[in-house]
């Protein structure tokens, strides 16, 4: 029975859509008529199916998850002292397919009495002088040689500026080097958060003056300031249980400078450098997993900034290899080991009240100091430097200085091809910079960003070193399953308008619903199609659409791409959809059609660009395709009076007044 009442009603759908067609078919757009298209029935192609269902992205199966165990990173205890008992030194295992410890425990200048059924751990005999009797066996020789090489090269060829930098991120506190990845919104932020510092450049006694920053690293928490007091506390907490001492202590790797003496230590850090070896691992860097936490948390809390801080993170790391303090594995463990640490704490019920108003109390001191009125303006201000003022203003040079530190050109020592997942409660990670997809939709929007498999260090069971937080704030990689995206504009923010970036590839369908506004500026070649409900899909690149049909059956497909937009299929436009074309000089905001351009109804807006002005007479190419059927019931270009003109195979538009 429900069998044959649906198809009575696709039948009955049919029908009616048919009928209206040809109603249409008889009267152009606009009251005019100036076609030479045959009057006959339109039929309407079915809506792309895609693959029928979403993908999922389950926690991986048999692993303790860090989220669940991050407080096991501790160090002086004997019961948290293993590999498989330290969620820390856990996390960054894979260092042992290049580097065997003296001792597979945390015990480097460090007992830990013994603890129930847990035997007392005895302080290391390792003396951290690399080749000596005491020291570990270099596992992997052409990994270990070639990220020794690296701090070489870097120190060898650095840059009176690279050596200020260093220094600075060497000295001063973390949370306030990182907050210049804000850009625009720096001095409010600083300002906000009381946060002062007492190193602003290489001092003359810099030769014995070891660290003396006598700022407040963060800034001033709690009641004591009003304005940003809970989001310094939050800060804060992101940093909890993130010692970075027991992996140091398990491994027992030296620093660079031990390991070579073409490493050459930044002259105005020497005094910086430890005289005690034992207590001194390289791996991790604390430097970089601690610039890392405070990026990832301030990202969380302003958003519009979210890729900006994260580059601003990679790049003290990088300065920690400048200063020839540590080496690309050590950056690379530090970071893998704070994503994580950084993830358990959002995860935390004890945190869960204070993320939400800590969020609210930045975004809201931001937009007061700001003079703007909404998260749109907001960021909007937050891109606006002036040219030469935002460093981190080339969006392109900071996802390639981001891809290029994640794996520092390492060779890949395993499976290049291996699947990637996700680890248990990455998906907070990305929660107020992508607020309109779920987190079940996130968790796929982070294994579809994944870096390849197969890399130093970066395959940890659960998955935290392959994610790549810069691509996944720019949306899916793929679309495996199908993908509904509902975004709510009255939430403003990222809800009402965001853009994917990424080149999308996949079988799935991908349905817009909600009234914000969705931009597609990749090279697509996804198949499954498009689907457009409600709200806005837009299409800022020539194949921003990928390689399947578009069915518009609501809301409003705009091409707005810099040359003619190419859907590789079907264009279908029901009663209740629009297309906008915002057109330029040349091609741009054009439409070509592979397969069938279908109308039935529905409305066509043209918009021009700044500088882009048709004369009275004009007629403008729009629209080609394979064939073209039916048309648009409304027509319309601002400032203009127009007649649209229908062929077998494109639409034109004559400029009447």
């Amino acid at each position: 029975m429900r069998t044959f009442e649906y198809q009575h009603f696709r039948i009955s759908t049919l029908f009616a859509a048919t009928i209206a067609a040809a109603t249409l078919s008889a009267c152009g757009g606009n009251g005019n008529n100036a076609d030479t298209t045959p009057s006959t029935a339109v039929v309407v192609p079915s809506a792309p199916v895609g693959l029928g269902a979403e993908e999922s992205v389950p926690v991986p199966a048999g692993v303790t998850a860090y989220v669940d165990d991050g407080a096991s990173n501790v160090r002086g205890d004997a019961c948290h002292a293993t590999v498989d008992t330290n969620a820390g030194v856990r996390v960054v295992a894979g260092f042992l397919d290049i580097w065997t410890p003296r001792s597979p425990l945390v015990d480097a200048g460090q007992a830990a009495p013994a603890s129930g059924s847990c035997a007392a751990v005895v302080a290391s005999d390792w003396n951290g002088i690399p080749g000596s009797a005491t020291d570990g066996v270099v596992k992997n020789a052409s990994i270990h040689a070639a990220n020794i090489a690296y701090v070489e090269r870097a120190t060898a060829g650095r840059t009176t500026e690279q050596e200020v930098a260093a220094y600075l991120d060497d000295r001063r506190g973390k949370g306030y080097s990182i907050t210049d990845g804000m850009g625009p919104l720096t001095a409010a932020w600083r300002s906000g958060a009381q946060q002062t510092t007492t190193i602003t450049a290489i001092p003359a006694d810099a030769g014995t003056v070891v660290y003396n920053d006598g700022g407040n690293n963060l800034g001033v928490g709690g009641t004591g300031n009003a304005n940003l007091g809970l989001a310094v506390d939050f800060i804060s907490a992101m940093s909890g249980s993130g010692s970075t001492e027991p992996a140091k202590r398990f491994f027992k790797y030296a620093r660079p400078w031990r390991w070579s003496s073409k490493v050459v230590v930044a002259p105005s850090l020497l005094a910086a450098r430890s005289s005690t070896p034992t207590t001194d691992g390289g791996f991790i860097s604390g430097h970089a997993a601690e610039g890392w936490r405070d990026a990832l948390a301030m990202a969380y809390l302003v958003p519009e900034r979210y890729q900006e801080m994260l580059t601003r993170a990679m790049e003290l790391g990088e300065n920690r290899i400048l200063a020839g303090m540590h080496s690309p594995l050590d950056v690379i463990g530090g970071r893998v080991q704070a994503t994580a640490v950084v993830a358990y704490n959002l995860n935390h019920s004890a945190n869960a009240a204070l993320k939400t108003s800590a969020f609210t109390q930045a975004q809201t001191w931001l937009q007061s100091q700001t003079g703007t009125a909404s998260a749109a303006e907001l960021n909007a201000y937050a891109h606006a430097a002036p040219a030469g003022s935002d460093r981190f203003a080339d969006r392109a040079a900071n996802r390639a200085n981001f891809a290029n530190r994640m794996t520092y050109g390492f060779s890949q020592i395993a499976s290049a091809t291996a699947p990637a997942v996700v680890p248990k409660g990455a998906e907070l990670l990305l929660e107020t910079r992508q607020p309109y997809l779920s987190a079940a939709q996130r968790r796929v929007v982070l294994k579809t960003t994944a870096i390849a498999s197969g890399y130093p260090v970066l395959d940890d069971a659960e998955g935290w070193g392959r994610l790549n937080l810069f691509a996944a704030a720019d949306g899916y990689g793929a679309f495996n399953g199908d993908v509904t995206v509902t975004m709510d504009a009255a939430q403003g923010g990222f809800s009402a308008a965001d853009s994917w970036k990424n080149d999308i590839g996949g079988a799935g369908l991908l349905t817009k619903k909600g009234s914000g506004v969705l931009t597609l500026t990749g090279a697509n070649t996804w198949t499954g199609g498009s689907l457009v409900a409600e709200g806005v899909l837009a299409g800022a690149s020539t194949t921003a659409f990928g390689k399947g049909d578009v069915y518009v059956s609501g809301g409003t497909a705009r091409i707005a791409a810099p040359a003619t937009l190419v859907v590789a299929g079907r264009y279908t436009q029901t009663a209740g959809g629009n297309l906008e074309l915002a057109l330029g000089n040349g091609s741009r905001g054009r439409l070509a059609v592979g397969g069938a351009l279908t109308l039935v109804g529905g409305g066509l807006h043209v918009t021009l660009a700044d500088g882009y002005k048709p004369a009275v007479g004009d007629t403008l190419n729009l629209i080609t395709a394979g064939s073209v059927s039916g048309k648009f019931a409304t027509v319309s270009v601002d400032g203009y009076k127009v007649t649209p003109i229908y062929t077998s195979n494109a639409i034109q538009l004559r400029i009447d007044g």
